[in-house]
């Protein structure tokens, strides 16, 4: 039985992620800003899933000591930690010229500071086990720039190289680093955009997304939080154990234009 630590779990990806993790009868950590009561009936969900045990940590990752309290802990009470991922994020959009400075702070502490304080933690205890995975969720911004998201966008990019390090560090042992970068997946949050900007324009909800989607993507499609799963999932397996350092976009080819 693995142990799967997945951060930003409540909802969107995080949760799509755990979903799959749960199915195939994992352990898991997950992490969340709510609190535990209200967060009960996901829980629940993930143990008749078939999760072998579901631990919460009610935790906010801007605090880099509480990143690395949270991964010690879980390590400790699970008795090992066999797949970090770091998939925790926030957005703030505006333009570079106006953008709130305590918000660039949270965006880089959050998406990328916290990957490095938990990863910081993890990698000994991997070593020291014999076997890791490092899964950080990057974006397709990890690779291509949007306006008015510069936080997001250097975080992002941040990750990409945060991955690439790591992975070469831990090279010789059998642990892996590895990045996925998503392009729209319609989580909660983009479904609230995108409920926004049809009430603006006047479309339906499903012209709007449509639309959304299809300024960046070739493919009309929004990828789903449990094909992110998905990928997760393979890039733990033994199937993935030569695959270090790499970034996969599941972005309808957004990044190949």
């Amino acid at each position: 039985m693995q142990h799967m630590c997945v951060t930003g779990a409540t909802s969107g990806i995080g949760r799509g992620i755990a979903q799959q993790a749960a199915a195939a009868k994992m352990g898991l950590t997950i992490t969340g800003l709510e609190a535990e009561a209200d967060i009960a009936p996901l829980i629940a969900a993930l143990t008749e899933a078939g999760a072998a045990f579901v631990h919460y940590y009610q935790v906010d990752l801007s605090d880099g000591d509480v990143a690395r309290q949270m991964v010690s802990a879980a390590a400790d009470k699970a008795g090992q930690l066999d797949i970090l991922v770091n998939n925790a994020g926030i957005q703030h959009v505006a333009p570079v010229e106006s953008f709130p400075v305590a918000q660039w702070d949270k965006v880089i502490a959050v998406n990328l500071s916290a990957a490095f304080h938990t990863t910081a933690i993890a990698v000994p205890l991997m070593r020291q086990a014999g076997f890791g995975r490092i899964i950080n969720i990057a974006s397709v911004h990890g690779l291509v720039a949007s306006v008015q998201k510069a936080a997001y966008v250097a975080a992002k990019h941040g990750i990409i190289g945060l991955t690439k390090t790591v992975a070469l560090e831990i090279a010789e042992a059998n642990m892996t680093c590895n990045a996925i970068c998503p392009g729209w997946v319609r989580t909660p949050l983009v479904e609230a955009q995108i409920e926004a900007k049809a009430q603006a324009s006047g479309l339906t909800v499903e012209e709007q997304a449509k639309q959304l989607v299809t300024e960046k993507q070739p493919k009309p499609d929004f990828a789903t939080p449990e094909q992110i799963g998905d990928m997760v999932l393979y890039l733990a397996s033994d199937a993935a154990k030569m695959v270090n350092g790499a970034s996969f976009t599941i972005d309808g080819g957004w990044s190949a234009q």
